[in-house]
């Protein structure tokens, strides 16, 4: 099935794509970040990235990623359902990749147990840099090219169709008879049992976009007699989760891929489908640093309402992202400029549009918190006082955050957008050809009494890179004719 099976000495820490290495790192807790508490270790890295000059008047905005609270989340995540699942049970976790799109986020996760979950080329190929094997490896898209598919069937990728039309091109490249492929080959339904409080990223709504539609009329047989016509096809994927929507929901849309699933066994008369890839999708608490839901609720959630699922009969197949890395993540940025309008303070930053694109176009549904520190480093104090903290886009409405209560900012404080761990660093947003700022890992410095090192995960974008990127090489390739204007013109 691509997926290795657990022995039950394994099963007390859940399965390991990175079977042939070891994490060092103990899965028994439930969830929440290691030791140290996060916002500790978050205080300490940002008083150390000023000392040790990250952050300065050159490089006026960085990224930092906790590392031990990325671990501690891969911990709890393999924990919570190996605590659920039958002893041998097949269980993939497959982090999805575009959450966080960095090779050395990729590689820290696969050395804690977590594959990866890719919808495109670039992330495929990150996966690949990253060292994550094929085996470990899920292709989800709604739109994937016949070459796609192509290069997933060599590589031995799992692949989830989206569509009818998607299962005919696997149909022609699979060909029959044969062996079959080597990639498990799986479709994605979507159980339509509703969506979540953020429309845009609900999935499983009456008229989403992805799968195939299991409520519309005919199409339910559709699926069952697809999978019979093809023996090859032993998956069923669904992901009714995203952020918004409530773990009940998310519950009941596992179920009823399971119940179908199920179906298609009984009518093929043996277990043809042997997979269920049950998406991600767990929702982040962005209001305070407690780490809820936890992935521990989840699986419980599950076994009590699916408990099929997670008998040993089927591999599981998971796939989150934002709850994996968002509360490990902060941005760290300079106040510029501390001035006023209409009696209101406005602390004018170097991040806003760019990294924060979704919380800048619709805050009420991505607002971000927001710690304030001074000059130095340090958690800043007093009396506090409703102001806007801007970022640095020519628009009116590029703001972090509006009319928010923090001790007062001057110029050369810093402003910390924290839970900014998943999408800040793969929505960027090229307004005013912003540069992508550097983002680094913090992690303890062995034995020098509690210092803080730092890893570089990603380079801060140069201007040379930007103009390159902008066509830079090309200057003169709209003005072809310029030769035949007169001179002077």
């Amino acid at each position: 099935m691509g997926l290795d099976r657990e022995t039950d000495e394994d099963h007390s820490r859940g399965n390991d794509p990175g079977d042939d290495r070891e994490s060092g790192h103990a899965a028994g807790r439930e969830d929440g970040p290691a030791a140290e508490g996060a916002p500790a270790r978050r205080d300490r890295a940002v008083l150390a990235a000023v000392a040790q000059g990250l952050l300065s008047e050159e490089r006026a905005v960085i990224a930092l990623l906790d590392v031990a609270g990325i671990r501690a989340s891969a911990a709890a995540l393999r924990s919570a359902f190996a605590e659920v699942t039958a002893p041998g049970t097949a269980v993939l976790h497959a982090f999805a990749v575009k959450a966080t799109p960095l090779v050395p986020v990729l590689r820290l996760l696969y050395d804690e147990g977590i594959g990866a979950e890719v919808a495109s080329p670039g992330e495929l190929a990150l996966a690949a840099a990253a060292g994550v094997r094929a085996e470990h490896t899920v292709l989800d898209s709604p739109a994937k090219t016949t070459a796609e598919l192509r290069q997933a069937l060599a590589l031995g990728v799992a692949v989830n169709a989206d569509n009818p039309q998607e299962l005919g091109r696997l149909d022609a490249l699979v060909g029959s008879p044969g062996p079959g492929p080597r990639s498990p080959l799986g479709l994605r339904v979507n159980p339509q049992v509703g969506g979540g409080s953020i429309g845009a990223l609900s999935t499983a709504t009456a008229t989403s976009k992805f799968g195939v539609a299991l409520r519309d009329e005919g199409s339910r047989s559709w699926v069952v007699r697809a999978c019979l016509d093809r023996p090859w096809l032993t998956r069923l994927h669904t992901h009714t989760g995203s952020q918004g929507v409530p773990l009940e929901l998310m519950a009941r849309g596992v179920r009823e891929t399971y119940e179908l699933a199920e179906e298609i066994n009984a009518a093929a008369g043996r277990q043809q489908i042997d997979t269920i890839d049950i998406g991600g999708g767990l929702p982040v608490n962005f209001t305070s640093d407690d780490e809820t839901p936890t992935y521990a609720a989840y699986a419980r959630l599950l076994r009590d309402t699916v408990p099929g699922l997670l008998d040993g009969r089927y591999g599981v197949v998971t796939e989150f992202g934002r709850s994996l890395l968002a509360k490990h993540g902060t941005v760290l940025a300079r106040v510029e400029y501390a001035k006023s309008a209409g009696g209101r303070p406005i602390a004018v930053t170097h991040a806003g549009a760019q990294l924060a694109t979704r919380t800048v176009y619709d805050p009420a549904s991505w607002p971000l918190r927001i710690a304030a520190y001074d000059a130095g480093g340090h958690p800043r104090t007093g009396p506090v006082v409703a102001q806007d903290v801007a970022g640095p886009a020519c628009f009116a409405g590029d703001l972090l955050a509006e009319n928010r209560s923090l001790p007062l900012l001057g110029q050369g404080d810093l402003v910390a957008a924290l839970d900014t761990g998943a999408y800040y660093f793969s929505n960027h947003y090229a307004y005013n050809s912003l540069a992508r700022p550097g983002i680094y890992g913090f992690l303890p410095s062995p034995g020098d009494g509690g210092g803080i090192r730092f890893a570089t995960v990603r380079t801060p974008q140069t201007v040379e890179e930007i103009v390159a990127e902008s066509g830079g090489a090309h200057a003169d390739a709209l003005r072809a004719d310029r030769d035949e204007l007169p001179e002077g013109h």
